[in-house]
């Protein structure tokens, strides 16, 4: 029988993971234990043994688990961000455009639900979850306030309230409505029931009215 060399031996050994696995083990374990039961109920512990490290393993790379949160939450609202539209445009179309940019955030937002609502929940006692949250709605109330004045320069709709207060007070109603609508809140819409009313408060809001050419 021949002798296995010790080069062939060591090439059948497991790869062990590396830093970046281990880091991806841990927030892949947070998103889906946030799907079954509220952050405030999931522990270290848990999050290490579900990633398969040891608790102080899980310290080396986070200092707690609400920087696990953190960092899933900027990952999921990052997708949803002012940047990803393609067209700072509003077309022909303008309350298809509009309907059809509101309706893209939040199915954005959609695949990661549980992340999203758990971030909001811990906002409160979260400075760093707050920054990112501030950052994201301010990002979109500058990009909506934007288009609003393309809208009014090229005489599509009225010059009501500055397009930045207007732009304000629509984004906040987002966040309020429909995230109420994606949770457990009552009184509440349902989200379609929901989205097709914040899209015509927008319509109505900007232009003024809903004529047919709109």
């Amino acid at each position: 029988m021949p002798a296995v060399s010790p080069a062939r031996v060591r090439g059948r050994r497991a790869t062990r993971p590396s830093g970046d696995d281990r880091e991806a083990a841990i927030l892949r374990t947070l998103e889906e234990m946030l799907t079954e039961r509220p952050f405030a109920e999931i522990s270290v512990d848990e999050l290490a043994k579900g990633a398969g490290l040891s608790r102080p393993t899980f310290y080396f790379y986070f200092p707690s688990k609400d920087a696990v949160l953190v960092r899933l939450f900027t990952r999921a609202i990052t997708a949803s961000g002012p940047r990803q539209q393609q067209s700072a445009e509003v077309p022909a179309q303008r309350r298809q455009a509009w309907r059809d940019g509101i309706y893209a955030f939040f199915d954005s937002l959609r695949p990661h639900r549980a992340v999203v609502l758990a971030g909001l929940g811990v906002m409160a006692t979260n400075t760093e979850l707050r920054e990112v949250w501030s950052a994201f709605m301010t990002g979109w109330i500058d990009y909506t306030a934007a288009l609003i004045t393309r809208e009014r320069e090229r005489g599509a709709a009225p010059d009501t309230i500055p397009a930045r207060d207007l732009a304000t007070a629509l984004n906040l109603m987002n966040e309020r409505v429909v995230v109420a609508a994606q949770g457990t809140q009552q009184p509440t819409l349902a989200e379609d029931a929901a989205l097709e009313s914040v899209v015509h408060i927008w319509i109505t809001s900007i232009y003024g009215g809903v004529p047919d050419s709109v």
